[in-house]
């Protein structure tokens, strides 16, 4: 589990992180010693996260009068230092939403401006996950970019397998029979990264199970295939992945998995990381194995907006950012960097396969186009602590300290006992 600090020792040093990072003076001023109104961003991994750089650059070009600066923080701390950063009562004007748990946390407690305005201006039929930030008619953010999750694959690690529509059983053997070697040189079949949702989001949305429901019997069958995989030896034990804090990314591009269930974003680092000479892997996308055969694709996904702090010192210039982000300009910007925006339409569609590396194949250009994508997590006041709950089983569960059966009774007990 993760360890929680106190919010009396670290809200000061977050406070005062985000002004060194976002590039302030000391008097806190709200804008640039050039004269130009500052916009401060709250973001993660700046420099490896290559959409920040597209976005920024792209609105400043058209905003001359306008200096943002990103207020960086690293992924895996993200939504505690803004939850304390809000907290404590800092300033910073645009603070991007990881996920909508997090949103719904920040809008439910008046920390965020309303955007409805804004949301009714849009041509909403050419967004994804616009409704997903609908809370009873309002919006308190605008997303830019909608995640779902695909498989991707070494093309010369699974050969010529058809991944056109892979079953969950059929993912399974093609794991255990890509799996080769042993020790320091073992190519493991599949990576199941650490995540709660690798699991529980792929077993919500393909059988339609409710993860604020209570009752989490539909999970079984997914627990089942991936802890049957870790006896198979065909994918890295969660205990080792969870403790040397392995990631996705080193699994897949050093060679060490054949395959990767993971979200739409990590295309554009992949791509990043080919044009450094980092990544050698030639690399495909296909749709998420599903658990029927009939043809449909069924995954999950997030979007990820902007929204402007109740409490921003340029909440006019915010506010431009965000919508320009959000819209038809800041989706060609992502698309240009390979990722998925929420706005799209057939040109910026285009843009996306058109850019260097990116796999344009068949497979791959069907995995972007899936029949359903549902929600990772709904979105209620009881998102955060039952998301809590459910992480911590599930993590008790993969590491083998309870079975699958006695981790599902647990989370339906504490689920409704705790929370409903």
């Amino acid at each position: 589990m993760k360890l929680k600090k106190t919010l009396t020792t670290i809200a000061p040093l977050v406070v005062a992180a985000s002004l060194i990072t976002g590039g302030c003076d000391a008097s806190g001023s709200n804008t640039a010693s050039d004269g130009r109104t500052v916009v401060k961003v709250s973001l993660w991994n700046y420099k490896t996260t290559p959409e920040w750089k597209a976005l920024i650059d792209g609105f400043e070009a058209g905003h001359p009068d306008i200096d943002v600066q990103p207020v960086d923080i690293l992924a895996d701390d993200y939504s505690d230092k803004v939850t304390t950063m809000l907290a404590g009562g800092d300033t910073t004007d645009v603070l991007t939403m990881k996920n909508v748990t997090d949103y719904a946390r920040y809008a439910t407690r008046g920390q965020l401006k309303p955007l409805t305005d804004q949301v009714k201006k849009l041509p909403q039929k050419s967004y994804s996950g616009l409704k997903d930030f609908d809370l009873k008619g309002q919006y308190y953010a605008i997303p830019y970019r909608q995640d779902f999750w695909v498989l991707y694959y070494d093309k010369a690690l699974v050969g010529d397998a058809d991944l056109s529509h892979l079953t969950w059983s059929r993912f399974a053997d093609l794991a255990e029979k890509t799996t080769k070697g042993s020790g320091s040189s073992k190519v493991y079949g599949t990576y199941l990264h650490t995540w709660r949702s690798v699991i529980q989001a792929t077993a919500a949305a393909q059988t339609g199970g409710d993860l604020l429901g209570g009752d989490y019997d539909f999970m079984k069958d997914q627990y089942t295939m991936a802890l049957d995989l870790q006896k198979a030896k065909a994918t890295l034990p969660f205990s080792t992945a969870s403790s040397q804090s392995v990631t996705y990314d080193s699994q897949f591009t050093t060679g060490k998995a054949a395959m990767v269930p993971m979200g739409t974003w990590w295309a554009a680092a992949l791509l990043a990381e080919k044009a450094q000479g980092k990544n050698p892997v030639d690399w495909g996308m296909a749709p998420m194995p599903q658990i029927t055969a009939d043809g449909k694709t069924v995954t999950f996904g997030s979007p990820t907006a902007f929204a402007v702090n109740k409490k921003a010192r340029n909440a006019e210039a915010a506010q431009e950012f965000v919508t320009w982000a959000s819209g038809a300009e800041g989706a060609a910007a992502i698309a240009k960097v390979g990722v998925v925006p929420a706005y799209t339409d057939d040109k910026v569609m285009d843009t996306f396969f058109g850019v260097d590396g990116m796999p344009g194949d068949a497979i791959s250009r069907k995995a972007m186009e899936p029949s359903t994508v549902r929600l990772e997590m709904p979105i209620s006041d009881k998102s955060s602590d039952i998301d809590q709950i459910l992480t911590e089983e599930h993590e008790l569960v993969m590491s083998g300290e309870k079975s699958a059966a006695e981790g599902i009774k647990e989370m339906n007990d504490r689920v409704r006992n705790e929370v409903k």
